[in-house]
């Protein structure tokens, strides 16, 4: 199935949205969401708007930490639109595109996107679409990975990755995850789309899975590392050696991390 508007590296197939729930959100991404929810609220939205809204971690955060806000949720992806109206079905929810987003000028008085912006090809061109829907006084909340080299369980991960594929491993969370980690770049993009930047704050929070077995699987199954995984013919010798190496690095669990973003507030 081709997704207009995104690469391979970037696509989800219809399988991955429940691994990426159960192994990946509880311990990578839910902490990052109850801090952008709380910080959405003290706004005080009406109407919000979710960009990448992928299984709904945000937009249960939303629900009920925003009470009076109506919510829109989208993603690219059809995949996670289905699992997200099960995981939060208060809130509206629409297959769209970043880049041609297809609600009127100045609809939301707040638009809001985790750690999604660095999957859209043309980031401006994004921020120009988001300026749009916004009220005027409106504001766009959201996050982006840091460096690489601060998320430990994808260091960890890469180093499994490498030891099984010594000559083209796989690169996702460099590239694409962990490939908008400048700030400074994040910020030109947006005054690019006529934003100003109102807050950029560093924020370094705790994962904490179960095993890294877990972890593993999460990421070999529930990410795109899967398609360029079975591009280079791995079984399940991979995941095996991937788990050994996380473990050697990690410890086998309980097993607990930091993990860095950048959290942006910009006005139109």
């Amino acid at each position: 199935m081709r997704v207009t508007g995104i690469n391979t590296d970037r696509r989800w197939s219809p399988s991955m949205p429940a691994v990426y729930e159960q192994y990946l959100v509880p311990v990578v991404f839910q902490p990052f969401a109850e801090d952008l929810a709380t910080r959405a609220a003290a706004l005080r939205p009406r109407r919000i708007l979710e960009l990448a809204a992928g299984t709904g971690v945000l937009t249960a955060g939303l629900l009920a930490s925003a009470l009076s806000a109506e919510v829109t949720a989208t993603d690219l992806n059809e995949s996670m639109v289905t699992f997200g109206q099960t995981r939060a079905p208060g809130a509206v929810w629409l297959q769209a595109d970043a880049q041609r987003l297809p609600f009127p000028d100045g609809g939301f008085d707040l638009v809001v996107c985790q750690f999604g912006v660095m999957f859209f090809p043309d980031r401006v061109e994004a921020f120009t679409e988001v300026r749009r829907v916004l009220a005027p006084g409106g504001r766009f909340l959201f996050n982006t990975w840091g460096p690489f080299e601060t998320h430990a369980f994808e260091v960890a991960l890469q180093a499994g990755l490498e030891r099984v594929f010594p000559v083209d491993p796989p690169r996702f969370f460099q590239t694409v995850p962990h490939g908008y980690a400048d700030p400074a770049v994040v910020a030109a993009d947006l005054a690019a789309a006529g934003f100003d930047v109102e807050d950029e704050q560093e924020l370094t929070l705790q994962g904490r899975a179960a095993s890294t077995a877990d972890l593993a699987t999460g990421y070999l199954t529930g990410t795109p590392v899967r398609a360029a995984v079975e591009e280079r013919g791995g079984g399940p010798a991979v995941r095996a050696t991937v788990i050994e190496e996380m473990t050697t690095r990690l410890g086998p669990g309980p097993v607990t991390a930091p993990m860095t973003a950048y959290v942006f507030l910009a006005a139109g």
